[in-house]
């Protein structure tokens, strides 16, 4: 018995290390709630918080970084021209910085010079990689400005209806359901055609996003709800026009993009007017606004790389209030009502030998990256590769608290038709539809509480 009981220690002592070794493996500062972007999180609740580069970049990163940013803010102008020439002709701002303004969320505004707001269009059908079909004379984007002797392809006009509600306790809420309506037209459209507008997204984080494993977003996926808790996100596989293959889509308010570079290269030749290696052809290519001239690209392979490097390096802003007895209360709330089966707090991003900022990160961005079916109310009835018209990305809510510090008063959802994160989530409908109602059945007190918890993030 004495020999067993000192062999029974011994196995004991080995578990008990074993235990301890592992855990030294994971140190506690990995799981730190704040740490939103893990080591590439901040400490700034300024308007800027958005526009910080990673903790630690020096050297030559700092200064591509550097460069990122400076390009990330040129204004250009009409071709030829000694400095930042290539505007246009067609175009929807005049620089990156107009639309993410103080690197955030955009303005939901049309045709004026700070709208933030585009409008894709397209056919029925698809285009042979599966993707939207190009409305004949317009692609797959509305340019409304033009330079100086141009015509703007169409002037997009918005109006809203406000409805105002009540939760069952009386207080009163509004949703306001947005129209769009196109004047103006260069040219007459095609028949059937449809619309999606996009506002620009936040910056901040995305290098971390794309440095999530591929199979860790698409284990997440549940089509068939397999697991009949009536959600059934799915990945959307896009044609990525950077690498000529069909690849998982991570950015763009229906996962319709591949890549950082696929998306700033997309920018630069969409909305502004600027040619370069991914998108050597003017987007008014065909049509009567095209200059002829022979200068694509226009941007240089340098500038796009440092601006990708730029979006891929801006650091996430911590969590704030993290042990405050009401945000306590409120992330119970947000867990109990199954907001968290789709906003998933936190993901690991793969190990890059390369880059070592992104590597092994535990970050807590909450979502998913999966497309989900949002209901008819935010519903723009446009497919996108895989993304049904009433499917939309799962937004992820790191930084959601600072929305009205950096771009005051504060815009929510895919169109910005939400001026609060109350109005967000009563839009919720489909696979949130149950979400929604728990949210809205709760006392004031802890709608005000999980309000509280998420304005902490």
């Amino acid at each position: 018995m004495k020999k067993l009981s000192v062999i029974g220690a011994l196995v004991l002592l080995v578990l008990l290390l074993a235990k301890c070794q592992k855990a030294a493996q994971f140190p506690a500062d990995k799981y730190d709630e704040r740490l939103s972007g893990g080591d590439a999180t901040v400490f700034d609740i300024t308007s800027h918080s958005f526009g910080n580069m990673f903790p630690g970049l020096s050297g030559y990163d700092a200064e591509v970084h550097g460069l990122g940013d400076a390009a990330f803010s040129k204004i250009f102008v009409t071709a030829p021209a000694p400095i930042n020439p290539g505007l246009g002709t067609i175009f929807n701002n005049n620089s990156c910085i107009s639309c993410h303004h103080n690197d955030g969320i955009g303005l939901p505004t049309a045709g004026e010079s700070n709208s933030s707001l585009l409008m894709r269009i397209s056919i029925p059908g698809t285009d042979e990689h599966g993707g939207p079909l190009a409305a004949p004379g317009y692609g797959l984007q509305l340019q409304d400005k033009a330079v100086f002797g141009k015509t703007p392809e169409c002037k997009v006009n918005i109006t809203y209806n406000d409805v105002t509600y009540n939760f069952p306790d009386g207080e009163a809420y509004a949703l306001r359901t947005p129209t769009y309506t196109l004047s103006n037209l260069y040219t007459a459209l095609s028949a059937g055609y449809m619309l999606s507008p996009r506002l620009a997204p936040p910056m901040y984080g995305l290098g971390l996003l794309e440095a999530i494993p591929e199979s860790t977003i698409v284990a997440m996926a549940d089509p068939n709800d397999a697991n009949g808790d009536g959600i059934k996100g799915h990945a959307n596989y896009v044609w990525d026009v950077a690498t000529q293959s069909r690849k998982l889509g991570r950015f763009g308010w229906k996962a319709n993009t591949a890549s950082i570079l696929t998306q700033v290269a997309a920018a630069y030749n969409q909305d502004i007017g600027i040619t370069n290696k991914i998108f050597p052809v003017e987007n008014s290519f065909g049509q009567s606004q095209y200059d002829g001239l022979k200068d694509d690209p226009e941007l240089a392979d340098s500038t796009l790389n440092a601006v990708r490097f730029y979006v891929a390096t801006l650091a996430v802003p911590a969590r704030r209030d993290v042990t405050d007895a009401t945000n306590k209360r409120g992330e119970l709330l947000f867990k109990q009502g199954k907001c968290e089966s789709c906003h998933r707090q936190t993901l690991t991003t793969g190990v890059n030998v390369a880059f070592k900022p992104l590597s092994n990160q535990v970050i807590h961005p909450y979502t998913d990256m999966l497309v989900h079916d949002m209901g008819t109310g935010l519903a723009d009835n446009r497919p996108d590769f895989l993304a049904g018209g009433q499917e939309w990305r799962t937004a992820p809510l790191w930084g959601l608290g600072l929305f009205e510090k950096v771009n005051y008063p504060g815009y929510y959802l895919h169109d910005g038709r939400a001026r609060s994160i109350t109005e967000a989530i009563m839009w919720h409908g489909g696979e949130a539809e149950s979400s929604k109602v728990f949210f809205s059945t709760l006392s004031k007190v802890d709608r005000d509480a999980m309000l509280s918890f998420l304005k902490s993030l």
